[in-house]
């Protein structure tokens, strides 16, 4: 079956500037993508005749459908009608039914409609008019050949309610759509260099109706199967069958193959199995408990946490002894030891967790440098520790350690 492409034309020197931030594109990407359509490219440009004429003549060689955002306005600067009627060499006319619509909703304001209000009502003899519930502007829907250019206001309420009560539905009439269907894998502990080379094998039989593609980030690398062709239930058969391989493959790696974060996944982990955690956290200052409680009926298994920053805090509060950290120092296992001992005892839970470190960017030594960090984890029968030495910045060595401390959970949970 043929891929549908679609390009999307964002207009607006506001854009370019940074003084506001497109969500436009990112929202009509994740809607064509349930009906089939795959977007190529996404540009943004200026509101100047010649980047618009030259976008138009652009997107109309590369894609199916054309959908532009911005311009609509009823000022000079902008230009996006006068250019959509220029290129498809089309007369304006005063659209009446807009022009009484436009008359109506002033009125109920208790305003009169002045002379740029009522341009809003002029548009190009050769487009179709997408209505617009909850603003001034019309969009306008023109077909050139097998292709369908959209032009929609860069209002997002407006945008939005267009597409979903004109423009997809219409678009699903017009196109013979495949099926897309996406699965996500999220893994975490190992690096995508790492988990390219286990699946390297694997990758390369693949179903030829499956893609995969890696998406590193700082605390996880996500693959996503993303699989094409007219079959539904067939394409749900193939990825389902392929993400079984991996299971086998990378499964104490895989903390979700849904849209959940790792945090969410550990305490969905915690719950089934009837247990709780606790947490001492020190280089985190508390982000790790964040994550934890940043998801609905986390108190289903968190207990609480203790942030003793100082060491003074970390005798008084939490117990560790003097002695341990005058001889071996805050940042070392001996340390997160009693710190994950502790809390577990002190908050009675099933699991205590403590993370010490050097977060940066200062603070750092010759012997243990700035991304020094110990965690540990205590179960009332073992204590587990690990080192790491993280090269970010502050917030990148935070964010990591409570992932990494998330991990460690999960991958002790899954082992018992």
């Amino acid at each position: 079956m043929k891929n549908i492409f679609a390009e999307l034309i964002s207009i607006g020197d506001e854009i370019l500037y940074g003084q506001t931030l497109d969500t436009n594109s990112h929202w009509i990407s994740a809607e064509l993508d349930k009906i089939g359509v795959k977007v190529k490219r996404k540009v943004t440009i200026a509101d100047t005749e010649e980047a618009i004429l030259e976008a138009f003549e652009e997107a109309e060689k590369n894609a199916d459908i054309i959908l532009i955002t911005g311009g609509l306005g009823p000022t000079k600067d902008d230009l996006t009608k006068p250019c959509l009627a220029k290129y498809f060499d089309s007369e304006m006319y005063l659209n009446e039914e807009i022009l009484q619509t436009l008359k109506e909703r002033f009125a109920k304001r208790g305003r009169t409609l002045n002379k740029l209000n009522k341009g809003q009502a002029e548009l190009p003899k050769k487009c179709e008019v997408v209505f617009n519930q909850y603003g001034t502007a019309p969009g306008m829907w023109f077909n050139k050949g097998r292709k369908v250019f959209v032009s929609m206001p860069g209002v997002p309420k407006e945008m939005k309610y267009m597409m979903q009560d004109t423009v997809l539905p219409k678009l699903k009439e017009q196109f013979q759509m495949p099926v897309i269907i996406h699965q996500m894998v999220k893994t975490s502990g190992v690096p995508e260099s790492e988990l390219a080379e286990k699946l390297e094998d694997w990758e390369n039989n693949l179903p030829k109706e499956i893609k995969l593609a890696y998406l590193p980030g700082l605390k996880q690398v996500k693959l996503r199967l993303t699989a094409i062709g007219a079959d539904e239930n067939r394409l749900k058969k193939l990825i389902s069958a392929e993400v079984e391989k991996l299971d086998e493959l990378i499964g104490k790696y895989v903390f979700a193959t849904e849209d959940i974060n790792h945090a969410e996944a550990v305490g969905e982990l915690l719950k089934s199995k009837g247990l709780t955690i606790a947490c001492a956290e020190s280089c985190t200052g508390g982000y790790l408990s964040k994550l934890i409680t940043e998801n609905a009926g986390s108190s289903a298994y968190y207990q609480g946490t203790v942030i003793p920053y100082h060491n003074e805090l970390k005798i008084k509060v939490l117990g560790v002894q003097q002695e341990t950290i005058e001889k071996f120092g805050a940042v070392s296992e001996q340390t997160v030891i009693e710190m994950a001992e502790n809390v577990r005892q002190l908050m009675h839970a099933d699991i205590g967790v403590a993370t010490s470190g050097i977060a940066g960017p200062s603070g750092g030594t010759e012997e243990k440098p700035v991304g020094t960090v110990w965690v540990a984890l205590a179960d009332g029968e073992n204590t587990q520790t690990k080192l790491f030495n993280f090269p970010f910045d502050r917030e990148g060595n935070i964010d990591i350690t409570a992932n990494s401390v998330l991990n460690l959970v999960r991958q002790t949970l899954s082992a018992k």
